[in-house]
């Protein structure tokens, strides 16, 4: 009997510990948030206009830590939605769904399927990039001005029909961006009071979120027109736009992060890993190669001034680590990687294949980071793209070598091959192995097109942060696409011709170009007057294939003006 009573004894102290332990287990994760909360009532901002130190903020990242993860908390893995990006990763470029991205997936889905089929189509003329850099180049000595002036910048598309654009927009169904219920929406010059609506009272399409009109005007031939509005403000928006999350990028050889903005855009942000000065160790194999964030930024600017418009658009920018990265991510093995260096920087490291260790580590001076961010493409369930292994392909093999490096006549194989048996898809080849020979990018591995235009489209240049690896060398073995096929645009032709003249100039176009990039300078001089030695190479290399060929068999009139020409064979 007693035994008995010490038993239920026993269970009832067994009881009452556990309910001490979850009472206690309750206050602990209450409390960051009353004290979050009697702060906010105490006026702990207290509108104040101080100016953010970083150093500060450095000395008191331990003890934030653990407090930022309470008040944030972490997602469970069902809030984690599956996005596209822009990369060309060899393991993310079969699967192009296989990327990790944060819940707006849904509302920028949502966003295409309410909106409205003119909308976007109408856009003012205007400079292609908006002056970032307060003024510093004069325009009546512009030479990106007179370039964009000349009459094969003039060009004209075929007219454009339903079949020909991404995405036909229902005018008849408006986009209110409030409805989402979101309370952080903002417009795009960051000032509510003085946001445009309609006498009804309806979003028109021109005050769509620029990534979202960007989206709209993709077509057959082009990611963006040459004059469009849209682009200045989708450049403004990569730099200015509040980040509100942050995730890495699943399936990279080296760390990229997903950042998603206040206005539901997204980008691709890559981190500074070189400095502008360092080349490429001449031991490391191409596929081994470090990207370079201001590579990215200085290829959406070479491909605009070769009128190719097949980068989205990339701008610089510099990241706070602590307030833009850590403290706003909701990946955890992202923010596990955080930490202190000796010299009191904040520095991660991610997860990934190469480089993402504490001795690879990213850090800050003392929390400031540049990056890249290259705007996404529409989302894959709204826009598909296909996936193509280059013909030109390397081995990615330390011994090995691939099929084209050993037999000079592999172009004659590859033109009786679909697709590019038929179409402009060899010129294409041609026109990516062009930009690929200036950036000296030998990693190109793959390619995307837009599976709604089917063949009849232009290639995406995607992935470019292994070019602009070393002034000092020039890699000719990017060049044997253009060296075996003998095939090339007479309009890229005229360009390239262009653009070697003493009065436009490669490298000082390029450089009036970067000067308006936040990051500015983005290249050095080396790197500038190596792409005017590699254009020189280009055009002796076409010249001893017009020599050879014969003028006709070489270049492809592609500048006529009729539709059909925009079509014609990509080879005889």
């Amino acid at each position: 009997m007693i035994k008995m009573i010490l038993f239920r004894k026993f269970r009832v102290l067994i009881l009452m510990v556990f309910l001490v332990a979850c009472t206690m287990h309750i206050m602990i994760d209450l409390l960051p948030k009353l004290e979050k909360r009697a702060a906010g009532a105490d006026g702990g901002d207290g509108g104040c206009q101080c100016a953010h130190h970083p150093g500060r903020e450095t000395q008191g990242w331990g003890k934030q830590r653990a407090r930022s993860a309470a008040e944030a908390g972490w997602p469970n893995k069902h809030t984690l939605r599956i996005l596209q990006d822009v990369s060309n990763e060899p393991s993310s470029n079969l699967t192009s769904h296989s990327l990790e991205k944060i819940t707006v997936a849904g509302d920028r889905a949502e966003s295409f399927r309410r909106m409205g089929p003119s909308a976007g189509k109408a856009e003012d003329h205007k400079s292609l990039i908006g002056d970032t850099s307060g003024g510093r180049i004069a325009h009546s000595v512009s030479r990106l001005s007179a370039l964009f002036e000349h009459p094969l910048y003039k060009v004209d598309l075929p007219p454009l029909m339903d079949d020909d654009t991404l995405f036909n927009v229902n005018t008849d169904i408006r986009f209110y961006p409030r409805s989402t219920g979101n309370q952080g929406w903002h417009n795009e010059e960051g000032n509510e009071e003085e946001e445009e609506f309609s006498p009804t009272g309806e979003v028109t399409a021109e005050s769509y979120p620029n990534w979202l009109r960007f989206h709209i005007g993709i077509n057959r031939y082009e990611l963006y027109s040459r004059h469009s509005p849209v682009l200045d403000a989708l450049l403004k928006d990569l730099v200015t736009q509040k980040i509100t999350s942050v995730a890495m990028k699943s399936g990279g050889t080296q760390l990229k992060l997903i950042m998603t903005f206040q206005n539901y855009g997204q980008a691709l942000f890559k981190p500074m890993k070189q400095t502008r000065e360092q080349e490429t160790p001449p031991d490391f194999f191409y596929f081994s190669d470090f990207e370079r964030h201001n590579a990215e930024i200085a290829a959406f600017h070479l491909d605009r001034i070769l009128d190719f418009r097949r980068v989205p658009p990339v701008a610089g920018r510099l990241v706070n680590m602590t307030r833009e990265i850590r403290d706003v991510t909701r990946d955890k093995k992202l923010w596990r990687t955080f930490f202190i260096s000796p010299a009191n920087n904040i520095c991660f490291y991610g997860e990934c294949s190469y480089y993402c260790s504490t001795e690879h580590a990213l850090c800050g001076k003392p929390d400031q980071i540049e990056g890249s961010l290259a705007a996404f493409l529409p989302d894959l369930n709204l826009a598909k793209r296909k996936t193509w292994r280059n013909p030109w392909r390397r081995s990615y093999h330390k011994r090995k070598k691939a099929e084209w490096e050993v037999d000079p006549d592999y172009c004659d194989e590859v033109k009786q091959t679909p697709p590019y048996d038929r179409g402009t898809r060899l010129l294409d080849i041609m026109d990516m192995t062009v930009f690929d020979f200036l950036m000296g990018n030998m990693d190109r591995h793959h390619y995307e097109t837009f599976e709604k235009f089917g063949n009849d489209t232009f290639i995406i240049h995607l992935d470019n942060g292994r070019g602009f690896g070393k002034h000092s060398h020039d890699e000719l073995s990017i060049l044997v696409p253009l060296s075996q096929c003998c095939r090339v645009r007479k309009s890229t032709y005229l360009r390239l011709q262009l653009l070697a003249k003493e009065e436009y100039q490669l490298s000082a176009l390029m450089e009036e170009s970067l000067l308006r990039d936040r990051l500015s300078p983005v290249l050095i001089h080396p790197h500038l007057q190596a792409m005017d030695r590699r254009l020189r190479l280009v055009l002796q290399v076409l010249a001893g294939c017009i020599e050879k060929d014969g003028y006709v068999n070489v270049v492809e009139e592609d500048i006529v003006g009729d539709t059909a020409t925009h079509r014609s064979p990509g080879h005889r």
